[in-house]
């Protein structure tokens, strides 16, 4: 849903502050909506998803085109793309976040006082979420969706290559809230291109309680240095899939193969492949094979490089990239410490995986790789809410405060501590 604004009228600052103001008065209702109530919004903010494919796939094409005059690379292109498939997932995204459980209430604890003090604690909502997000239009319906079902408002900046496809989704959404009586208001995106928008909303202490920024590193160091609000952070994805020595070839194979070219334009998508050098001589060339005929540039080591000619050569500065394009960093190394030191040292700590049959290798892995996931035998594209079982997620959070990893309902979450007493005073 997005709020009217005519810039005659009224100043990006003004328009930010209303935008606050309405979202802190929704966020009041919201943490007390129950549940069916929060579920029909979702479910009918799907249904008018389908209503709306045509009118959202024609704001897309609209962003697709602006995108392409402007000679944007094609992996950004991939994310922007909306088509029927995609807008299926984005209603069948609003309806599994309404099957899953509300947060809201739930007692993570309990205990009773030698004094007969009863104390809980207890699960309660954030507040206002601000979501700064580029180009990837499911966000708005996923951010949402996750907010609205953890009791929070929520104020959306989405990127101007996806404003068009941003806003018929916000509306769809905005349906779903007037026909459940929650407050349209509880879902805003902000209805500017202005980039003075984003400043004034990280200025917004008095309304906005945290801020997740979704997108490259530009947009999360601008966050960062102007942020006035805490913000729970979504950095880069160089993520790593490692291939010991005790890997089954056919799994590395396959795992390899689907990390990298699945989605190449998606934070979980592996960008650094490395190998056990005892073990690349007979197991490489096959992954390499399969890459590079779906088109995947691979740049790589000298030992790589001998092993396939048609490998470029890798530059130090290839270890620390997040390309989010069919290109790959390949390198060989001296067994898993040395695995591991690479990972921590080049990572961005989003996801990580090892493929072997090693089980001390594997614990080693998980104990020692300081990822927000880390995963065995498995592909770093399953590096989603969704497939985690959230229905969807607003990002991956590599920090440490608050909340690690996928970011879905119960991470949009604070707690608060309930006491019950019968009379007592404290001596």
């Amino acid at each position: 849903m997005t709020a009217l604004f005519d810039a005659e009228t009224e100043t990006t600052a003004e328009l930010m502050r209303r935008l606050g103001a309405a979202a802190r008065s929704a966020a009041a209702a919201l943490a007390l909506a129950p549940r069916p109530q929060k579920d029909a919004a979702l479910v009918a903010a799907a249904a008018a998803i389908r209503d709306d494919r045509a009118l959202i796939l024609a704001a897309n094409a609209e962003d697709m085109a602006e995108a392409r005059r402007n000679g944007v690379a094609g992996s950004f292109l991939d994310r922007l793309a909306l088509d029927d498939k995609r807008i299926e997932a984005i209603a069948q995204g609003l309806e599994a976040v309404a099957g899953l459980p509300d947060p809201i209430g739930d007692v993570l604890a309990d205990w009773t006082r030698p004094n007969g003090l009863r104390i809980q604690r207890v699960r309660v909502p954030l507040g206002v979420v601000g979501v700064i997000f580029e180009s990837r239009p499911n966000v708005t319906a996923d951010a949402a969706a996750l907010c609205l079902k953890a009791g929070n408002a929520c104020i959306l900046r989405c990127g101007s290559e996806s404003f068009r496809s941003s806003t018929a989704i916000a509306a769809a959404v905005g349906h779903g809230l007037k026909k459940a009586g929650l407050p349209r208001s509880a879902v805003q995106l902000v209805p500017t291109r202005d980039r003075a928008a984003v400043g004034e909303l990280l200025g917004l202490t008095e309304f906005v309680d945290v801020v997740i920024p979704r997108g490259g590193k530009s947009l999360t160091a601008r966050v960062a240095a102007d942020s006035r609000i805490p913000v729970l952070w979504h950095l880069d994805g160089i993520n790593h899939t490692y291939v010991h020595e005790a890997a089954d070839p056919e799994m590395a194979r396959r795992v390899v193969y689907n990390a990298k070219m699945r989605r190449t334009g998606v934070c979980g998508a592996t960008e650094t492949l490395l190998i056990d050098r005892s073990v690349a001589g007979s197991m490489l060339r096959p992954i390499l094979d399969d890459l590079i005929e779906a088109g995947c540039e691979i740049r790589g080591d000298t030992v790589v490089q001998a092993i396939d000619p048609r490998v470029l050569a890798a530059s130090d500065d290839d270890w620390d990239t997040e390309y989010l394009d069919a290109i790959l960093s390949v390198k060989t190394v001296d067994g898993l410490d040395a695995a591991i030191e690479h990972v921590n040292l080049h990572g961005s700590h989003h996801t990580d995986s090892i493929v072997t049959a090693d089980a001390a290798a594997t614990e080693a892995f998980l104990a020692r790789v300081d990822s927000a996931i880390v995963l065995v035998n498995a592909s770093t594209q399953f590096a989603d809410g969704g497939e985690f079982g959230m229905g969807a997620e607003i990002g991956i959070a590599t920090g440490r405060l608050h909340a690690r990893g996928p970011v879905g309902t119960e991470q949009l979450t604070s707690t608060k501590y309930v006491v019950r007493g019968t009379g007592q005073t404290r001596p």
